[in-house]
């Protein structure tokens, strides 16, 4: 009856496990990313003039705030339906694309219009990926 013996670590427990504790590689992600986000609205924002500390305090409130929402979706999405975890994901990809290029003093209409194109895009494809990689 060897075929019948449960497995020392089997998926279910695994995945179980997984959720209790977190990885280092759960901030890397998430924090490489809100760095970059945040040098570009730095950039963008001081329009080619000298680097100030306001400037700098901007570029790691942005970074900071992109991170964190990027590290509750990583944590909370798993656990939502796949059309809404790809739907949080269009969202938060569109406003945050939306929101660097009103920085660069475009019209809020065409801020509006890439915000949504970057939205229907990113949707998209996490639907795409979800939808193909089901348990």
């Amino acid at each position: 009856m060897a075929h019948a013996a449960p497995s020392a670590f089997g998926r279910q427990q695994r995945r179980t496990a997984s959720k209790t504790h977190l990885h280092k590689s759960a901030f890397v992600g998430p924090l490489l990313l809100g760095l970059v986000y945040g040098v570009w609205a730095a950039f963008i924002e001081r329009q080619a003039g000298p680097v100030t500390t306001a400037n700098v305090f901007y570029g790691i409130l942005c970074g900071v705030i992109f991170a964190g929402i990027m590290f509750a979706l990583a944590r909370v999405g798993p656990r939502m339906m796949r059309e809404v975890h790809a739907a949080a994901y269009g969202a938060f990809g569109g406003i945050a694309v939306g929101y660097l290029h009103s920085l660069t003093d475009q019209s809020i209409l065409k801020s509006v219009v890439v915000g949504l194109a970057v939205a229907a895009g990113v949707g998209a494809a996490a639907f795409y990926r979800y939808y193909t990689h089901e348990d």
